[in-house]
């Protein structure tokens, strides 16, 4: 599926293409730390297919769990997460941050990982009331 997107001000726009059934939601706690909130929502991009159309992306470098290095991307203005992937440069594997996509709507994740860390208020919000 083709996508496009943009970090909240603007400064940052790209295109890609993702594949629908691979929308994940991650509980880890770097996640949820980067993120500011319970859990990210996150499309693989399909090998080679990100292309930057504006901006220029400024980098984090994380160490995981594992001890991998890896790639936090962001707007320089507006902080907006845009991927993540190995910190290699010759990888082509991104994380895109669903939130950043035009078709968000499009994308429900179909499996979840790191269940173990996940906040347990986060698991079903439908009982919340709603404005």
């Amino acid at each position: 599926m083709k996508v496009n997107g943009e970090c909240h001000c603007g400064y940052i726009s790209y295109r890609a293409e993702v594949d629908p059934q691979r929308v994940l939601i991650c509980h880890c706690t770097d996640c949820q730390t980067l993120s500011g909130s319970a859990y990210r929502t996150i499309a693989p991009v399909e090998d080679g297919t990100f292309e930057l159309i504006s901006g220029e992306m400024k980098t984090y470098i994380k160490t995981a769990d594992s001890g991998a290095l890896r790639s936090q991307t962001f707007c320089p203005e507006c902080g907006s997460p845009i991927y993540a992937g190995p910190a290699d440069a010759n990888s082509t594997m991104l994380g895109l941050r669903v939130g950043t996509l035009a078709q968000r709507d499009q994308l429900p994740p179909k499996s979840q990982y790191y269940g173990d860390s996940a906040r347990s208020w986060a698991q079903d919000i439908s009982a919340l009331k709603s404005d």
